[in-house]
């Protein structure tokens, strides 16, 4: 049941990072905030490194392919998360439901009760439900763009800063755009999934410490060379930015939930990959009150329909 609880933790806490990630690429750069997020994170686990040593080299080889999974992930999540709305970009998480119990099974050979597999269905029309009314939205948006109809008296100019006001109130990306932020979003879903499998695969044979020091360390080591590479520049303000301090936290407690129920033997990679969408809570209503988006009602139905299917996934799991 503990490791349950755990997996409830960290999707609660992912819920609340993403709308601290959009909230902090308000003021900053996605390269400012990712490098800062991972060295604030890096230095919270540094106490632990006395009981971080210790691993096998091929280990070690292992952690870093998880650093480099998630160097990729964060950099295509937080692309697309700066130009889509908070409330729906969950929405893609529909693949790593997917993908993580494909890799559950195909990898780790686990097996799935019928009250999972009817849970994971019942998460999946939850979460392509709410991805059905995003593109609905963007048809609709799209066809009053296209055929505006004519009004007297109607200042062209003001009409055209009304809806960049709506696209930023909403974060849409411009029409043209959209579908790259849209791909970005599922691809950092795939290396995400890829990660996830890992974390199961390394806690068999090591500790928390171990993991999160290492992986720190590893995804620091990357941003930073990535941002001399490209002579990314970043500013000291950036380091001011409240935002960043708290997803920094959130993230490090989260990550040491997620890593100590992959450590227990009872857990199953299939149902923590269903409880983690638990976050898609957290950013509907996130959307709602913090970022004042439209059209909650409807994505906190579809929510509800992903609660049943978390809750059927767990029924028998603890």
């Amino acid at each position: 049941m503990i490791w349950i609880l755990l997996t409830l933790v960290y999707g609660l806490l992912k819920g609340g990072r993403e709308i601290s990630k959009k909230k902090a690429m308000d003021r900053n750069s996605v390269m400012e905030v990712l490098l800062i997020y991972t060295l604030i994170g890096f230095l919270i686990v540094v106490p632990r490194a006395p009981h971080a040593m210790g691993m096998e080299p091929y280990q070690y080889g292992l952690v870093l392919i998880k650093s480099f999974s998630i160097f990729l992930a964060w950099m295509m999540g937080f692309h697309a998360l700066k130009h889509l709305p908070v409330s729906l970009y969950g929405v893609l998480d529909l693949s790593r439901v997917l993908l993580g119990t494909l890799l559950g099974v195909i990898v780790l050979h686990e097996v799935l009760m019928w009250n999972q597999i009817l849970g994971l269905s019942l998460v999946a029309l939850g979460l392509l439900a709410l991805r059905f009314n995003f593109f609905e939205s963007i048809r609709e948006r799209h066809s009053h763009t296209a055929n505006p109809k004519k009004e007297d008296n109607k200042d062209p100019d003001a009409e055209k800063e009304s809806e960049i006001a709506e696209d930023k109130e909403s974060g849409d990306a411009p029409e043209g755009s959209r579908t790259k932020f849209v791909v970005l979003a599922f691809g950092s879903c795939v290396l995400n999934s890829v990660s996830g499998l890992l974390d199961k695969i390394l806690m068999k044979d090591i500790n928390s410490s171990q993991m999160q020091f290492w992986y720190m360390l590893f995804l620091l080591a990357l941003y930073t060379l990535y941002v001399l590479v490209t002579r990314t520049k970043i500013r000291k303000e950036a380091f001011k930015n409240g935002w960043i301090w708290l997803m920094s936290i959130m993230f490090v407690i989260g990550d040491a939930s997620l890593f100590i129920a992959n450590a227990n033997p009872d857990s199953s990679i299939t149902v923590m990959t269903v409880v983690k969408q638990s976050a898609c809570f957290v950013t509907i209503l996130g959307g709602k009150f913090v970022f004042h988006e439209k059209g909650i009602a409807y994505r906190l139905f579809c929510a509800s329909i992903i609660l049943i299917g978390i809750i059927m996934s767990v029924l028998y799991a603890a």
